[in-house]
């Protein structure tokens, strides 16, 4: 059966434009509108409109993030109760939907590393806490529902976790990779970007550059590569693009490790190509991350990349190949990985591999993919 002429609504809470789910649901759009798909978005705010879906506001009034979810879901599924759809895909756990797709990865898997990293009391208000129950409930319910047609996953990591903690059928679980443009993220951005982004940040062309992309420093593992970095004997720079409430905390650890000079911290970035063009090395080891669209970006720049064994990532790298996985809690393992990279002959050669792995993963083969998938789901 052809998705010609299909009705479809996806459902994302609010548009954040550095989100790797706003990106996917932007490319799904994107790879839809050429098979003349019906297109609906429900959101509490989105990018501007394309001609190509229509917008749906569902913005009730809340209080807190608790009511901020509970109501949106409401809204979203009385929306839906006016709008004739033959799909309805969702990126957040609502119970009204037949696709989810889970980028957010398993809340339970998160909250299990989050309380090993915070030690015993953040399990403890993990445990007390009203939002975090109410999303494992939500979770559950929408996971082991009988209306739940399909889930796809940005990695097989995810998969295994869903499959290991809730009672679903396998068979409905897919992976999906996302796309990355291999044509706008492309190793030309060294010669573009390199010698100026360098200069603007006081670094020489011979200095060795870490790269970490991504908001929310705790999961991405920022305060690990601090530690990791005062123990190197190369003294790398790292430069951070992303965002954090608490900002101030990790300059504060830098400052304290010595390292004020060679932790840059330089904010969200709405272009972030320049940043890959003047790094060596992409480095993240998350707490935990369904699948960082960074490193799809980062790999396919020609960049090697150290990451966790804890994201879908860590299913891109071979070992030595690509770069390195590592463990989020053994930080020996961190400052080994950044020590051999060091080599910027290695690092250079690593790289090609990187972009070599990653020029099978474009757009159009997402897209592809995606509208196979559909297909297949209306079929049934």
């Amino acid at each position: 059966m052809s998705v010609k002429n299909l009705r479809i609504a996806f459902i994302r809470q609010k548009y954040n434009p550095f989100g790797g789910a706003e990106r996917f649901v932007e490319r799904a759009l994107q790879a839809l509108e050429a098979y003349h798909v019906d297109m609906t978005v429900l959101s509490r705010k989105w990018n501007d409109a394309s001609p190509g879906y229509r917008f749906v506001s569902c913005n009730p009034f809340y209080l807190g993030r608790l009511w901020r979810d509970w109501s949106f879901a409401r809204s979203a599924c009385r929306a839906l109760e006016k709008i004739p759809v033959d799909l309805v895909q969702s990126h957040e756990r609502i119970p009204c939907i037949d696709i989810y797709r889970a980028g957010d990865g398993v809340h339970k898997v998160w909250l299990s590393q989050k309380a090993m990293a915070g030690g015993k009391w953040s399990a403890l208000f993990n445990r007390l806490s009203p939002y975090h129950r109410y999303v494992l409930a939500a979770e559950k319910r929408m996971f082991e529902s009988p209306g739940l047609k399909a889930v796809i996953c940005n990695s097989a990591m995810v998969r295994d976790e869903i499959i290991e903690h809730f009672s679903i059928d396998p068979g409905k679980i897919h992976v999906i990779y996302s796309g990355v443009d291999i044509d706008h993220f492309h190793p030309r951005l060294r010669d573009e970007y390199r010698d100026d982004m360098r200069q603007r940040y006081g670094l020489k062309q011979d200095d060795y550059v870490l790269l970490s992309v991504g908001s929310g420093f705790f999961r991405k593992g920022l305060s690990a590569i601090i530690d990791a970095l005062k123990k190197n004997k190369k003294a790398p720079y790292l430069v951070v693009v992303g965002a954090d409430r608490h900002l101030h905390k990790y300059k504060k650890q830098a400052s304290a490790a010595g390292l004020q000079d060679r932790v840059i911290l330089v904010g969200p970035q709405e272009d972030v190509r320049p940043y890959y063009g003047m790094a060596d090395v992409f480095i993240l080891p998350s707490l935990y991350d369904p699948f960082p669209n960074a490193v799809l970006e980062a790999m396919a720049c020609a960049l090697p990349v150290i990451t966790s064994n804890k994201t879908g990532a860590a299913e891109f790298i071979d070992e030595g190949i690509q770069g390195y996985v590592v463990d989020a809690f053994h930080e020996e393992g961190l400052v080994a990985a950044i020590e051999k990279l060091s080599d910027s002959t290695q690092a250079v050669h690593m790289g090609e591999q990187a972009r070599r792995k990653l020029e099978s993963f474009g757009l159009d083969t997402m897209a592809d993919k995606l509208v196979a998938f559909y297909a297949e789901v209306v079929k049934h």
